[in-house]
């Protein structure tokens, strides 16, 4: 007797809406095992892309397969299964090798035959092409939004993603918070994790409540995107959206910056001295000489 696993995925970035959900996968396969008089072990269950290899309910099912404690699988389709050569290419092996004896699908047909087999590589290729092509043409309508002056991606701060025109707008508020910490910190003796704190305490925040990363706040305040330029996949592009940022403002915060990345030596002449730098905010690590004198005459330098 084949003892079945029925395995169930849906992934969260999948834009077509016939895809069944996981809900609706078990009701159809409960369905088509019992019209079939399928033994169906267990239901394993998944959220996550198939295109490329590392999904551990996946893995799973085939640890299992290899193990003898099942020798067939129960899916929807063969692309819940696999949309990468190398899941699929493990499927076909395990039916070469006799470990797994019968695949079903309610909407594909297959024999365990070199013509089943031929079909199904098929039908994963199909899969492939189908993520492969679906991804040229997200990058190729991104480069024409470029091309028409427009972020193809999440609006920087100060700024809000229109759903309705897809173009990129002022946020009122928020913008006002942006300008300010760009003065502030264009006026010198400030740091980052003092910008990060100050937009924080006006509602600018990453996930899960927590204030604005050092890195995040140096990439926000050396930012083309201000000045109406778009930086995307290593080319320039001229923006269509509204600015609220100076270029005599910004160029005063880009010395301010470099101050901070290149400090200058105050008469000393340290090794390896601009070398090192702060691996989240990429700020030069300076160094600093002390002098510590004793009563009996002597003194002693630290660096």
């Amino acid at each position: 007797m084949i003892k079945y696993i029925a395995y169930c995925r849906k992934s969260t970035d999948e834009k077509d809406k016939q895809v069944l959900s996981i809900e609706a996968q078990i009701v159809e396969l409960k369905e088509f095992a019992k019209r079939e008089n399928l033994f169906v072990s267990e239901f394993i269950t998944e959220a996550k892309t198939a295109k490329t290899p590392g999904r551990e309910q996946f893995a799973e099912v085939l640890r299992k397969i290899e193990k003898g404690q099942a020798n067939g699988i129960l899916s929807w389709h063969p692309d819940r299964l696999a949309r990468n050569s190398i899941d699929g290419g493990k499927i076909i092996y395990l039916l070469d090798t006799g470990k797994l004896l019968d695949l079903k699908f309610p909407s594909f047909w297959f024999e365990s035959t070199p013509q089943g087999k031929f079909m199904l590589s098929i039908a994963f290729g199909q899969s492939k092409y189908y993520v492969d092509n679906l991804s040229e043409n997200v990058k190729r309508g991104n480069r024409q939004k470029l091309r028409n002056g427009v972020w193809p991606s999440k609006a920087p701060y100060g700024y809000i993603n229109n759903p309705k025109t897809r173009g990129i707008d002022i946020d009122e508020e928020e913008s006002k918070v942006v300008k300010k910490s760009f003065q502030l910190f264009a006026d010198g003796n400030i740091s980052f994790t003092a910008i990060s704190q100050f937009i924080f305490k006006f509602g600018i925040k990453r996930e899960r409540e927590k204030p604005v990363k050092v890195g995040q706040v140096k990439n926000m305040l050396s930012n083309r995107f201000y000045l109406g330029i778009l930086k995307y996949a290593g080319e320039y592009y001229q923006g269509s959206h509204k600015t609220f940022i100076s270029k005599k403002l910004f160029d005063e915060v880009q010395k301010q910056v470099e101050k901070i990345e290149r400090p200058r030596q105050k008469g000393h002449n340290f090794a390896f001295a601009g070398l090192a730098a702060c691996g989240e905010c990429g700020a030069a690590i300076t160094a600093e000489q002390h002098i510590k004198k004793y009563k009996n005459g002597t003194d002693q330098t630290f660096i």
